[in-house]
């Protein structure tokens, strides 16, 4: 059994049991439970969940939801698990192991929300991760096949969001632009003045292709290296609006 923590976010309203070593949850989680279209009622689902930084925030800020997670690492799926349970969140947030797109097969048209923050490189890019950090940095099934997952579990109409790196993002887009429409980008930049970094994308499945949004990008931090309001926000449970 490998070591674990026992932490919380929101201001210690959600708790997170995760890997001493390896892949934590960190801010892009909380940005893509932030991120999500509130909804009163339905399904959602994670994709690649890990140990349930963003599901189990978003579990949290829709009480009216149920909220399935796919994990392909049985490990952080277990942690998961036990999240779940620390939460006291059993009766509306179930765990599977499984890879992306194979899990979704049996679930076409199936869920009223779709989330994912997927691994950020493929294989070759970057150096090899720590321990534990494999699955959650390094793509098994590339960012298009991804976009491709969620789409094809999503119902009609129904928006899927993902947070990524900005590098990424003509990739991604150039799956959304054939299978979603209403898609909109929120570059998310560490100070003003400063490279966007990472993307959100939003786009809502089987509408019409229509005109890209892209928005002005938000900051984590002021000129001053303080937490930018946004940023406290979405820490304490705030959404983000866009």
């Amino acid at each position: 059994m490998i070591a674990v923590t026992e932490d919380t976010v929101y201001q210690g309203r959600v708790k997170l049991v995760q890997p001493l070593k390896g892949f934590r949850a960190g801010t892009d989680s909380l940005r893509l439970a932030g991120a999500l279209v509130e909804k009163t009622g339905g399904e959602a689902l994670e994709l690649g969940c890990g140990c349930g930084g963003a599901l189990l925030p978003a579990a949290f800020r829709m009480p009216g939801m149920r909220f399935t997670g796919v994990e392909i690492d049985p490990e952080m799926a277990s942690l998961a698990e036990a999240g779940v349970a620390a939460n006291g969140f059993e009766d509306r947030v179930r765990i599977e192991t499984g890879e992306a797109s194979d899990w979704v097969k049996p679930y076409q048209n199936r869920f009223d929300l779709v989330f994912a923050n997927p691994p950020y490189f493929a294989p070759g890019k970057i150096s090899a991760p720590g321990e534990g950090k494999t699955s959650a940095y390094i793509e098994s099934l590339d960012v298009s096949g991804w976009v491709k997952a969620m789409v094809f579990a999503a119902k009609p109409r129904a928006p899927i969001v993902l947070i990524h790196r900005a590098a990424e993002l003509s990739r991604i887009l150039a799956v959304m632009d054939r299978q979603t429409g209403e898609v909109t980008v929120l570059p998310l930049a560490a100070k003003p003045g400063a490279e966007a970094g990472r993307v959100l994308v939003r786009g809502r499945k089987g509408l019409k292709r229509g005109p890209l949004r892209l928005l002005a990008p938000i900051h984590t931090h002021a000129a001053d290296g303080s937490p930018s309001d946004v940023a406290q926000a979405v820490a304490a449970g705030g959404a983000v609006r866009w």
